[in-house]
């Protein structure tokens, strides 16, 4: 999808310029965004500011109408904008959680919304009655919307939203400026209510936590195009700054060539009672997975460094760590091997 956007040079006479003839520059959204979500998935959408996240999300409610390409969710075409296809999903905003007139209570907008996607009394009653319990809005069913803080307008906003059983809901970073305490009460309701009602949720957020807590699944998005679609954990292992790999050694002996290979670089190394749990200050640094090792010698490759399937690479200062049954290497690259000790287990 693109659009046009108005540009001009800063100034008076530029101003009065652009009121005459505006220039216009053709911004790219979202292009090649393509992904299926499955009923009752929790999918995180993730991605920098300006990368078509937002975009996305109206196109795929029925707001914004793409300039080329095709979607569908439910069997709609969401810019369609048909009755069925409302009723059957909702979209959150953190930066506007609940809409209407200021001056409506809480209870008078979620009437407001039985009204509006005709939901019998009944199911009202029940719907509202679960929510309220939920999310907690005893005290604010006769407050006016306008008093409510950010944190309470956006519980009233979830309610609201959700009166009326939508099976898709769109979630535009909810957790936007609530404070801790509300962020993962948040968090738990939206758990709780995917798991009840079997929901499918798409999920955009900046903060970590939400995603983590939420998802197993992420997509992200980076320059309007999608980069990655698939379990989280497989997106942070290979990008994380630094790898734990734990070393265990049997004997004193190799407890003792442990510490001769630290002395040669110059390693400082802090042992346990029992000689056998180290904690290094310094690993070295891999670019590249390797096995086995060796050290090298001679004024070609200088002190200090190790050459790894002909790559001579330097030791640099990485992180310190410990844990139990043995010493724990902070390095930012992946080592199978490193001077004659096994890797046992690395996270």
């Amino acid at each position: 999808m693109t659009y046009r956007a108005p540009v001009r040079e800063a100034g008076l006479r530029a101003a009065w310029r652009s009121a005459v003839k505006r220039e216009y520059r053709e911004i790219e959204a979202v292009a090649e965004v393509s992904f299926d979500l499955h009923a009752g998935e929790v999918v995180g959408f993730i991605g920098p500011n300006g990368a078509g996240k937002t975009t996305t999300m109206k196109i795929l409610s029925g707001i914004l109408h793409p300039t080329v390409g095709e979607a569908r969710v439910l069997g709609f075409v969401p810019w369609r904008r048909q009755h069925d296809y409302l009723k059957k999903i909702a979209l959150v905003r953190g930066s506007q959680p609940i809409g209407g007139p200021a001056e409506l209570t809480v209870m008078d907008s979620l009437r407001y919304q039985q009204l509006l996607y005709e939901v019998s009394h009944a199911d009202f009653r029940a719907n509202v009655a679960e929510l309220v319990g939920m999310l907690g809005l005893e005290s604010l069913l006769d407050r006016q919307v306008r008093a409510l803080s950010l944190g309470e307008r956006m519980r009233a906003g979830l309610a609201t939203t959700l009166v009326y059983r939508p099976k898709v809901l769109f979630l535009d970073e909810p957790t936007l400026g609530l404070d801790v305490s509300a962020a993962a009460a948040l968090r738990r309701f939206v758990a709780d209510y995917a798991v009840r009602t079997g929901a499918t949720v798409l999920l955009t957020s900046h903060y970590m936590a939400d995603v983590a807590s939420l998802c197993r699944r992420v997509i992200l998005i980076d320059r309007s195009r999608v980069r990655y679609d698939g379990d989280l954990n497989s997106l942070a292992t290979p990008v994380s700054p630094y790898k734990l790999i734990k070393l265990h050694w049997r004997t004193s002996a190799s407890s003792s060539v442990m510490l001769r290979w630290a002395e040669r670089r110059s390693l400082r190394l802090v042992s346990s009672a029992n000689q056998r749990s180290t904690r290094l200050s310094r690993a070295p640094s891999m670019t590249r997975p390797f096995t086995p090792c060796r050290r090298t010698s001679g004024p070609r490759d200088g002190p200090g460094r190790l050459r790894c399937r002909g790559r001579v690479v330097r030791p640099r200062v990485v992180r310190r760590g410990a844990g139990p049954g043995g010493s724990v290497l902070v390095v930012s690259g992946r080592i199978r091997h490193v001077a004659g000790f096994r890797r046992t287990r690395a996270g």
